[in-house]
């Protein structure tokens, strides 16, 4: 392996967290006394990545530097930037007053893309992924065997992702010979007789047994940034009166595959995916990591 250009890890922690109740990214986990976006940093540091991107709300900025920063490995460099509403083009300056949420992980990437200045590693706060989805990224973008200009995805069972408590909003993807064809954003996913079912398009549709969710683990290049800033002016140009709507990373990255602007290589997980939805998940999950980084 040759550590030519090590990527970046960006930190989507710009969400509200609205089933959960808030704050969810800076919520640290019953026996480990840590959120799980310091896990994921840790697990990111021990792959070799020196470099963080952390994209956060100002409601959890003083938390963030008081209480996570300080435990953070020492030797990264960390740059902290507020995803916020009136972050838009001037010209649509206008549409902000009505806006409360943030405008979805498609803009947190894209409020991060000043501090980026190679690839990158991204990844949302609230998503435990396992070390091994840091060691498949580096080694994608390092190795001499992979064709770095690439982008990438580590992509989970959706199977090993569901909640116990409701249902679970999803991008679902589909493959042929490693290579990410499609990922279509699902909402409200639950168990079904057979396999699952979800609404997309506004529509309750079957989803198959084995099919792999992304939990927003890619690996990405700077042609990702060009195309995200494009398309977001677009966006907000075709959704200027509807102050709800969100831009969705996966749609961005659908485009490009369709546009064939960039190919995705899809690396099978290795680890469990563990994340939390609702508050009443935070001691159950909080266990299951536990057990599996302490034995």
């Amino acid at each position: 392996m040759t550590y030519a250009a090590l990527p970046s890890l960006v930190v989507l922690a710009g969400g509200l967290g609205t089933r959960f109740g808030g704050g969810k990214q800076i919520a640290e986990l019953p026996k480990l006394g840590r959120t799980i976006m310091e896990l994921s940093i840790i697990d990111a540091y021990n792959a070799g990545v020196r470099h963080i991107v952390l994209v956060i709300n100002e409601t959890v900025r003083d938390v963030v530097e008081s209480r996570v920063l300080p435990r953070l490995p020492t030797g990264l460099r960390i740059d902290l930037v507020e995803q916020s509403v009136g972050l838009v083009p001037s010209r649509f300056a206008s549409i902000v007053a009505n806006r409360e949420k943030p405008w979805g992980t498609g803009h947190a990437l894209l409020c991060a893309k000043p501090f980026v200045s190679g690839n990158a590693i991204v990844i949302t706060a609230d998503d435990y992924y396992g070390p091994n989805a840091y060691v498949q990224l580096v080694e994608h973008f390092c190795s001499a065997n992979h064709d770095t200009s690439k982008m990438a995805i580590v992509a989970y069972p959706l199977s090993q992702t569901m909640s116990e408590v409701g249902g679970v909003n999803r991008g679902v993807c589909k493959l042929h010979n490693n290579h990410l064809v499609s990922v279509q954003e699902y909402t409200d996913i639950k168990h079904a007789e057979f396999g699952f079912t979800g609404v997309h398009d506004k529509q309750l549709k079957s989803i198959h047994e084995s099919a792999l969710a992304s939990m927003t683990c890619w690996g990405i290049t700077q042609t990702l940034f060009t195309h995200l800033e494009s398309q977001f002016e677009r966006f907000l140009e075709s959704h200027d009166s509807d102050v709800k709507k969100e831009y969705y990373l996966p749609d961005c990255i659908q485009h490009m595959i369709n546009l064939e602007q960039t190919t995705v290589r899809v690396y099978s997980s290795r680890d469990r995916w563990f994340g939390v939805t609702y508050k009443e998940e935070i001691d159950s999950v909080a266990g299951k990591i536990h057990e599996l980084r302490h034995g």
